[in-house]
């Protein structure tokens, strides 16, 4: 069974890497580093820092600068636990691929995936009471994620077990970041203004 899966997960990765296009190489090699997303997390910042206080902000920052480290390091102690061969790097898929770039660190599980699906969960469930379209910030991920897949550098399954674990390292943290906001009384905007 096990081994069913691990080649129904390869014939999956097969398909959706060759839907590629040359004309879609260089958008997927752009949006796959984090750092391109800048606009899109200034976004998000300005829209927290519209409705929560500097305090919940720091706070907030705060718990993702552990999120990121505490996810970090699982996902590299399970990567190197199961030192699965990135599709690039598997000899015995890497022909029927269309690799555009390499990687050298094991494949499962993804921490893109765990890292971004975490990440927007959190900012998510704070963003939610104050704005009826939050849910669209988890495009960010899906696409985010997306390209590890169309590049060939993770399977569609080291995908999917990323977004698991960083989704329920995500509802720990939030609840991480209620306590203390809690805790120590920190109030948004509108309960600032409501107590004027």
């Amino acid at each position: 069974m096990f081994e069913n899966l691990i080649e129904k997960d390869q014939q999956l990765l097969i398909y959706l890497n060759n839907l590629g296009t040359d004309f879609l190489d260089p958008i997927f090699m752009y949006i796959t580093h984090q750092i391109n997303w800048w606009p899109f997390f200034l976004i998000i910042i300005f829209l927290l820092l519209k409705k929560i206080s500097l305090k919940q902000f720091g706070l907030l920052v705060l718990i993702l600068t552990v999120f990121f480290v505490f996810t970090d390091q699982m996902t590299n102690l399970v990567k190197y636990s199961v030192d699965r061969l990135r599709p690039v790097n598997d000899p015995l898929i890497e022909p029927y691929l269309r690799v555009l770039r390499k990687a050298g660190s094991p494949s499962f599980f993804s921490g893109h995936a765990s890292n971004s699906s975490g990440s927007i969960l959190i900012i998510f469930l704070i963003m939610k009471r104050y704005y009826k379209y939050a849910w669209l910030i988890f495009f960010f991920p899906l696409i985010f994620a997306y390209t590890r897949i169309y590049l060939a550098l993770h399977y569609p399954l080291d995908i999917l077990c990323g977004y698991i674990f960083g989704l329920s390292s995500g509802f720990l943290f939030y609840y991480i970041f209620r306590y203390f906001n809690n805790k120590y009384k920190l109030t948004d905007k509108q309960q600032k203004n409501a107590l004027q």
